[in-house]
């Protein structure tokens, strides 16, 4: 049996309970390794929110530590946002981690690092968030997502204030503290007294480490490119997402619900300022990268697109699987489908049209790259790793 560590990007979380972040990317998965014949166990990890990726990487290592140090079964990694980075430094050769559980042993039993949506040359919105108001708004933002698991939406007067916060995201010396810790309080005052607790606990690791958005700025992206090797006999491979571009037509798409138009409100905000990648920061991009993009997508991204939170053109490492027409929660199941069992609830109304047959194709891609390369694992063209659009 092997096991497939999901890792949560900034921000992210592995579970409060009911609530978790990976719900239908942890059953959708299990379920296709199992049709494909590999026995595995799913596992979503606890994260913390803000801290150094190698802070994240040593809380990953005590994860795989506890459930993986006494067999040897194979391990596949696979890091949502900068949960990919963290996925990265695990699987590196020669690396110290703060902590004195040891890395080789496990880190010498990966397999697979599948990347989803990850910034690896960077994300220029870390910027905007970097300041200590920015921490909060991310902050609120983390809580906004649990509330809409948890409730299925997020209340339009909080949203409302969101947007008229959001809209002086660029100059964050005239938000207000005060004016956050009330939607932050008011979110959280309609959980029940043990998931307020939990929550938290949760935000309480924000204050002892958030160098994380520093450390994800595109000029500090080239310091860990630079000094983060892969290793050798590990599968890289990563899924790509393009958000639609703002405008008149994602505008309709979003349809005529003053809730999906307000959150739509948000992700314009979003893409405009996650598109500011320098084209300097992309000129690695392998030959073989740029063509299964511009095949995916039919057009070669440019460094001006995003998912919403990611430029597009920063996401692609090693083999590129898959590509989606989506924004960057889309990915891991936060788009609208209430016919499903358990629903989707969408957080940000992008647009995109990606809905459940799109991430059960995108979903199958990650599936087909883990199963092939598993040990002794030939594989055919029906689960070899392939680039795939939806």
């Amino acid at each position: 049996m092997s096991r497939v560590f999901l890792i949560p990007g900034f921000f992210g979380f592995a579970s409060f309970g009911e609530l978790n972040y990976f719900a239908h990317v942890r059953d959708l998965l299990a379920r296709e390794l199992a049709r494909r014949g590999l026995e595995a166990e799913v596992i979503p990890v606890p994260t913390l929110p803000t801290a150094s990726v190698p802070a994240r990487a040593a809380r990953l290592l005590a994860t795989v530590s506890e459930l993986s140090r006494h067999d040897d079964r194979p391990i596949h990694l696979v890091g949502h946002s900068s949960g990919g980075l963290d996925a990265r430094l695990f699987a590196a050769p020669n690396v110290t981690l703060p902590t004195e559980i040891p890395l080789e042993p496990l880190a010498s039993r990966v397999r697979s690092v599948v990347t989803v949506g990850t910034p690896h040359r960077g994300a220029p919105v870390a910027r905007v968030f970097s300041g200590i108001l920015g921490k909060s708004m991310l902050a609120v933002f983390s809580l906004a997502t649990m509330y809409m698991l948890r409730f299925g939406r997020i209340p339009l007067v909080v949203l409302a204030k969101l947007i008229g916060i959001y809209a002086r995201l660029d100059d964050l010396v005239f938000l207000n503290q005060t004016v956050l810790d009330q939607l932050y309080q008011q979110l959280l005052s309609d959980f029940s007294p043990e998931r307020q607790y939990e929550i938290e606990r949760f935000f309480s690791d924000v204050g002892v480490d958030q160098s994380l958005l520093d450390q994800l700025l595109p000029e500090n992206m080239e310091v860990f490119n630079a000094s983060v090797a892969d290793r050798q006999g590990v599968y890289y491979g990563s899924v790509v997402a393009r958000g639609r571009r703002p405008g008149l037509t994602s505008t309709l798409s979003a349809g005529l619900d003053p809730y999906a138009q307000t959150t739509h409100a948000l992700y314009t905000g979003l893409w405009t300022m996650s598109s500011l990648l320098p084209p300097r920061f992309v000129r690695d991009l392998s030959t073989r990268q740029i063509s299964m993009l511009t095949a995916a997508f039919e057009e070669q991204p440019t460094s001006a697109e995003s998912d919403g939170v990611v430029p597009t053109l920063s996401q692609p490492y090693g083999e590129v699987i898959g590509c989606a027409s989506a924004d960057h929660l889309d990915l891991i199941g936060h788009f609208e489908d209430s016919v499903s069992d358990p629903p989707h609830y969408d957080w940000l109304a992008s647009g995109s049209g990606f809905r459940r047959a799109e991430f059960e194709r995108l979903w199958s891609t990650v599936a087909n790259a883990l199963v092939a390369s598993s040990p002794g694992f030939t594989p055919s063209p029906q689960t070899a790793p392939t680039s795939q659009s939806v």
